[in-house]
């Protein structure tokens, strides 16, 4: 199956181990650009999380056109994988970028697969509605025949 991998960019390590553990179950796994260039060497985590507090990370987006780049990888993808871990203290933290990505998914009836339970934010309703397959870490269970 072709997943397409979203969350935080905060989770970039894990989503490389999820990359190779994935591939490993004879998945093809597309992770965030973000992701690729930390992986080539050509953006470091310090960096990115320099942007990020500078409240300038969207300058990277812009230079590398990554959300329409990342809607791409979706569109072509089978389903997503979202690397929904604990952050700032929120268990299964999904922010803003990818609660839009589960909602493109979902548009293109495509899968989506949370890697842990939802968060509680002002959002989960509309989460639920997408009908996300809860894998509690699992990556086993992740399989198309989802009920969309």
């Amino acid at each position: 199956m072709r997943l397409v991998i979203c969350g935080s960019l905060t989770f970039v390590k894990e989503m490389d181990v999820l990359k190779t553990e994935l591939d490993a179950l004879g998945h093809e796994t597309i992770v965030p650009l973000s992701a690729d260039l930390v992986r080539a060497g050509d953006l470091d985590l310090a960096q990115l999380e320099v942007l990020k507090q500078a409240g300038q990370h969207h300058t990277l987006s812009i230079q590398y056109d990554a959300i329409r780049t990342h809607y791409k990888k979706i569109a072509e993808g089978d389903a997503v994988l979202v690397t929904n871990i604990e952050k700032n203290g929120v268990p299964g933290y999904i922010g803003g970028n990818t609660f839009l990505e589960m909602g493109f998914a979902h548009v293109l009836n495509k899968p989506i697969f949370v890697l842990y339970p939802l968060p509680n934010l002002t959002y989960t309703d509309e989460m639920l509605a997408m009908q996300p397959t809860v894998l509690n870490g699992n990556l086993n269970k992740i399989t198309l025949h989802q009920t969309v």
